[in-house]
């Protein structure tokens, strides 16, 4: 008892924690913070060179391939990781994938390839994990969406930098990855398994972030007035995958910086 009050999150001490996308930017930072707290993480993802480039070869954190847009892939990636660990405490689906931006110029098969990487291969993950964590009576699903999921951009911000702007085809399958999270809180909680999402705010990358104009018009849009950080993001997952949110489910928490608020 102490130690927990010592150490909110010792729980998460050799949990396996698997996260898909785990070797990009924010999925990275998330990666790391498992790692300090010492869990047995996973990345899932298909590039073993990228993940060595990101972790090195001297790490504890473990790569397991899979293409997230493959069932058979996701379903074996799982099995090998079960097989290995004998259990599986945690699932992070934040991998995802976009094919087309113009608004009015997205293609039938841009719209549905892009569906697919933002909330069908959510689907599927949530799908092939629940059997193992309806076996072991606990589980802990913690789904990606983003404050686009829940508004629609400002389109000023944008003005100057279209290149940058969030699709519509995106925000409507984060939107998805909400309600989704909502619906098998729902259906799994009799089985002791906890589903949440975390909404991220304005995150953009080290080479978005040379276009100074930009990033000025975001921070500007937030109430605290500044971009997000990766590592602002730990403690929300930290928080959704040890035992004090144990009654936590169906919640989608925001990290944005007050952006939804204002």
């Amino acid at each position: 008892m102490e130690d927990k009050l010592i150490y909110p999150f010792a729980d998460i001490k050799n949990k396996v924690v698997l996260i898909t996308g785990g070797y990009g930017y924010l999925g990275k930072e998330i990666s790391n913070s498992f790692n300090t707290y010492s869990a047995k993480v996973y990345v899932l993802a298909r590039d073993v060179e990228k993940f060595r480039a990101e972790f090195g070869t001297d790490t504890s954190v473990s790569f397991q391939y899979c293409d997230i847009s493959d069932s058979s892939s996701i379903a074996d990636a799982i099995k090998t990781i079960f097989n290995t660990e004998g259990r599986i405490d945690v699932l992070i689906n934040n991998a995802t994938y976009v094919v087309g931006q113009n608004p009015l110029g997205i293609s039938d098969e841009q719209w549905a390839d892009t569906m697919d990487g933002v909330i069908g291969s959510i689907y599927k993950f949530i799908r092939e994990i629940s059997k193992y964590f309806i076996d072991a009576k606990q589980g802990k699903i913690i789904n990606v969406s983003s404050m686009y999921g829940m508004v629609s951009p400002d389109f000023a911000v944008y003005d100057d930098s279209p290149e940058y702007l969030n699709p519509p085809h995106y925000g409507a399958g984060k939107a998805a990855v909400i309600q989704l999270t909502k619906y098998f809180a729902h259906y799994l909680g009799k089985y002791n398994i906890q589903v949440n999402s975390i909404s991220p705010g304005p995150f953009p990358s080290d080479k978005v972030c040379e276009n100074e104009g930009f990033i000025s018009r975001l921070k500007e849009k937030t109430a605290l007035k500044r971009i997000g950080k990766p590592e602002d993001l730990s403690g929300a997952f930290i928080l959704l995958a040890s035992t004090m949110s144990d009654y936590i489910t169906g919640q989608n928490i925001v990290v944005d910086g007050g952006w939804t608020v204002m």
